[in-house]
């Protein structure tokens, strides 16, 4: 029961308490193989139906600033209905969660919502793959290009900025290049470049034919060999594996897991979906020093909370409030190095927002709270946004029901909890006296989920 909460915490995000009920007591091997069966059976995202940057260009300067407004809606859209997703239980928890990691990996923003769109199908459709055709597939996204500036790579007059995050952030990590090696794979990428349409295009008249030097090896290279250059380095199978033991299994690393994990990646030439296989199946995966060892990012906190209570918010937007008042909008990293995670996700401006929002959900109450961005600059006039949401707590009620007092908590924290730990039965006891039934249901959830505890996972 522990090893399957703890598995659809890390490999999902957590389960609403129907889906607890049915998975609970299979054994981690059939859990496993029914989320990469869900996984590989779940078909790409629709596109939009129409891009609105159409001859953008050629627009006035006001139909400028209006497209751009609109696009900017259509992406933030975009990422509320993913974290919908998420909590969604006919959708895949392994591909969203695999799609989320990989997001925060190749790190950018997408100004548009077709780009946005574009390389999210790019992202789920390699997420569970090869890390080969992942990599090559995001160095010729266009949300990363024009991230990265690489429509201004040309030859004469290379643009190093994609070349040197490939290698720092992206596959190998620092240390393993030179700043010549740098130069060199930007000549290689010059022409990569893309579309006002949000479509890759190689620009031939303007790509570095001539000879580079790379890894200590010349040739007439381009990206792609120098891609397969970087992957044939065993230093880029431990750098990948590192970040995803640090994000799947705990900040503290084990470096004899890391390296038996590694060299087995780097054996299968780089499948993603055995490796994560490999690290779902490990006895080590459950032991109890990784469970609830990690802080919940907002995305988690987020689609977890929809999961278990069943949340529709009224006010579309609710969701995109929420991602910038606890500091990690979709779409919208603060860097490419992406957001930093562990303690970051917990500071005085979101602590507080984290703690009560259980309380305002169950409690029905319209609530407004300042967003993340305005706690740290301080503004004088400062702005609120309305939160309104529709719980459906009839399943959990269901659960519960005809259960005393220790019982409903007892069942609760092993559901919600991580590691039920030490409950203060006095201080549950205290509060649900004479209440009515439900009252008294939504008093323990209420106290269950206010716990620190209930921010990990």
């Amino acid at each position: 029961m522990e090893k399957i909460k703890h598995l659809y915490g890390r490999a999902g995000f957590g389960l609403s308490v129907g889906e607890w009920e049915q998975k609970r007591n299979l054994s981690v091997s059939q859990a496993v193989n029914e989320l990469f069966s869900k996984a590989l059976a779940t078909p790409p995202l629709s596109p939009p139906a129409t891009a609105n940057v159409e001859g953008f260009l050629q627009m006035s300067e006001m139909d400028k600033a209006e497209t751009r407004k609109k696009e900017r809606r259509l992406v933030v859209l975009q990422s509320a209905a993913w974290i919908k997703r998420m909590s969604d239980a006919s959708e895949s928890p392994l591909l969203e969660r695999m799609t989320l990691f990989w997001h925060g990996h190749f790190a950018c923003q997408s100004k548009t919502s077709v780009m946005a769109s574009n390389q999210l199908n790019t992202i789920r459709k390699h997420a569970l793959g090869n890390f080969r055709e992942l990599v090559l597939a995001i160095a010729k996204d266009p949300s990363m290009i024009r991230f990265l500036n690489n429509q201004q790579n040309r030859k004469q007059k290379p643009n190093e900025n994609f070349a040197r995050e490939l290698m720092e952030l992206f596959t190998i990590g620092r240390g393993n290049y030179t700043e010549k090696d740098i130069k060199e794979a930007a000549r290689a990428f010059t022409g990569w470049s893309s579309t006002a349409r949000g479509e890759y295009i190689f620009r031939a008249r303007v790509h570095d034919y001539g000879t580079k030097t790379f890894f200590g090896q010349s040739g007439r290279f381009d990206g792609t060999d120098i891609i397969d250059m970087i992957l044939e380095k065993k230093q880029t199978a431990e750098f990948i594996t590192r970040k995803i033991y640090r994000y799947f299994v705990n900040e503290q690393i084990n470096e004899a897991h890391v390296q038996q994990l590694a060299n087995s990646f780097y054996s299968s030439n780089y499948d993603i979906g055995k490796l994560m296989r490999q690290i779902f199946l490990s006895d080590w995966f459950y032991e109890a020093s990784n469970r609830g060892s990690k802080i919940k990012s907002p995305v988690d906190l987020m689609a977890g909370m929809i999961k278990n209570l069943q949340i529709e918010f009224e006010n579309e937007l609710a969701l995109v409030f929420l991602q910038k008042s606890l500091g990690q909008s979709l779409f919208n990293p603060p860097n490419v190095a992406g957001w930093p995670g562990s303690r970051s996700w917990v500071d005085n401006s979101t602590l507080m927002i984290r703690l009560n929002l259980p309380a305002f959900l169950l409690n029905s109450k319209e609530v407004n709270f300042k967003l993340k961005e305005e706690f740290e600059a301080k503004r004088q006039n400062k702005i609120t946004r309305r939160l309104n949401a529709n719980l459906d707590l009839t399943p959990i009620i269901a659960q519960v029901q005809g259960k005393d007092i220790e019982a409903q908590v007892k069942y609760l924290s092993d559901y919600l909890l991580p590691n039920s730990g030490k409950i203060p039965m006095p201080l549950f006891k205290r509060i649900t006296r004479g209440k009515s039934a439900e009252d008294t249901t939504k008093l323990v959830l209420l106290g269950i989920m206010s716990l620190p505890e209930y921010q990990m996972c």
